[in-house]
């Protein structure tokens, strides 16, 4: 078996060498470098396209999954080596999706042989870009409030509601959404829609954010028309998809803990502080970033093996998303003065800023921190209730 994972090893080497361009082994500057896809994506270089097509044609935008649903079928130890190789020679990922880190696991568990089959390879690809309906007005922290309605019209589903918060509904072809289609039961009530964002009666409106700009939107649904076979599981069940898919979001939103250039403060153009407390502090920061690291590779094997706390991700999620803030609170008073600079070519347009007022958000989205220490004490650390 090590025989065999040593030449895997050097075969992907090889690979991605003769495969990756130039181009795409340069840090990513900005979210113009991230490739997420869909029909409404431009492509920012030929090499960035080039990148896509040729990880996606061998199965490796998704890895993990299954060849017959456009993965890549390679076991979690092979995974990790072509993760390890990608590393080494700073590949950027090809995709970035949606439907690769929440929606696919969910498809791939709960959805019928003909969704998997339809969707699936369309994700693997990076022609389908997906948004989230979860978040309501009314239904943040208690997600199970949600008002969202879907009515039986005997061969379709018409939908009424709003959700808020929705990540790159602007941007994003269909939306996976929690929708309530009974009142018998709070979460024994809901249902888990897929459908087009061009549906008549689909809209959306961009939320700013005090950074500058923002990725969430208001989408609203007005007698929506949805077939009836665009239901992921079962009806009245879509609950236990909703969990599940939780799950991998907050694992998605961990790993900003690792942030995007390895798990150091990057200090890029800004001058690297004289002060030593402050150095001592990045020294301590790196530190526990690594043994995030390590925790979050550890955590990643036992998920995909099946031997993960069921709240497991809660813990991933609260360490990455408050490591990811000291993360950028250092970034700005190593910057000093500098760093507070918003407009320039040289701070490329207040990036240390921006990043740091948007990490805010990082506690909040996917479930706040509080929400998840409550899970870690009840589940976890089995204490006894307030």
């Amino acid at each position: 078996m090590t025989g065999d994972l040593d030449t895997f090893r050097s075969d992907t080497r090889a690979w991605l060498e003769a495969n990756c361009p130039s181009e795409m082994r340069k840090p990513i500057r900005s979210e113009a470098d991230i490739c997420w896809g869909g029909r409404k994506w431009t492509f920012q270089s030929d090499a960035q396209r080039q990148w896509l097509e040729v990880m996606a044609e061998r199965g490796w935008t998704v890895p993990d999954w299954p060849k017959e649903y456009g993965g890549g079928g390679l076991s979690p130890t092979e995974s990790r080596v072509l993760k390890d190789e990608m590393q080494r020679i700073g590949a950027r990922p090809p995709l970035t999706s949606f439907g690769i880190s929440m929606l696919g696991p969910a498809l791939l568990k709960f959805g019928t042989e003909e969704q998997k089959q339809h969707y699936l390879r369309q994700i693997a690809r990076g022609e389908i870009r997906w948004c989230q309906g979860y978040s309501e007005p009314g239904a943040g922290s208690d997600l199970a409030g949600l008002q969202t309605k879907a009515e039986d019209k005997g061969d379709h589903w018409l939908v009424n509601g709003q959700k808020v918060w929705t990540s790159y509904a602007d941007k994003a072809d269909w939306i996976f959404c929690l929708v309530r289609t009974s009142t018998e039961s709070k979460q024994g009530g809901i249902s888990f829609l897929l459908f087009d964002m061009e549906t008549p009666g689909v809209s959306t409106r961009p939320i700013l954010l005090i950074s500058g700009g923002s990725p969430f939107c208001e989408t609203f649904f007005d007698d929506v028309e949805v077939p009836k076979n665009q239901i992921v599981g079962e009806v009245n069940k879509g609950w236990d998809v909703a969990k599940y898919l939780l799950g991998h979001e907050r694992e998605m939103i961990a790993g900003m803990g690792l942030g995007t250039g390895g798990s150091s403060v990057t200090l890029g153009p800004l001058t690297k502080p004289a002060d030593p407390l402050l150095r001592a502090e990045i020294a301590d920061f790196d530190v526990d970033a690594l043994a995030f690291q390590a925790m979050s590779e550890r955590f990643a094997a036992m998920w995909k093996a099946g031997e993960a706390h069921p709240a497991s991700p809660s813990m991933m999620k609260y360490a990455g998303t408050e490591l990811n803030k000291r993360r950028n609170e250092l970034m700005m008073a190593a910057g000093g003065s500098d760093a507070l600079e918003w407009d320039s070519d040289r701070s490329r347009r207040g990036a240390t800023p921006r990043s740091w007022l948007r990490s805010k958000g990082n506690s909040i989205e996917g479930g706040t921190s509080e929400i998840q220490l409550n899970i870690i004490a009840k589940h976890i650390l089995r204490l006894p209730a307030a």
